[in-house]
């Protein structure tokens, strides 16, 4: 993987765009540690309700003008 013409530094900068186009670091991360469907689940509300009520408050701001 290493050609003696790019050298280490850049073909470490290719791996390292590889794997986050991958998605390896973001799924190592998710898999650290356990959650329970419960938890997994009621985060997964929680953010849905962040993003509604962050669309509502968007949208009152532009009717009052």
């Amino acid at each position: 993987m290493i050609d003696e013409r790019s050298g280490v530094e850049r073909s470490l900068k290719k791996f390292k765009r590889m794997c986050e186009s991958f998605g390896v670091v973001r799924e190592y991360r998710k898999r650290q540690e356990y959650k329970k469907p419960s938890v997994k689940h009621k985060e997964k509300t929680e953010a849905a309700d962040k993003r509604r009520k962050k669309t509502a408050m968007k949208s009152t701001r532009v009717s009052k003008y």
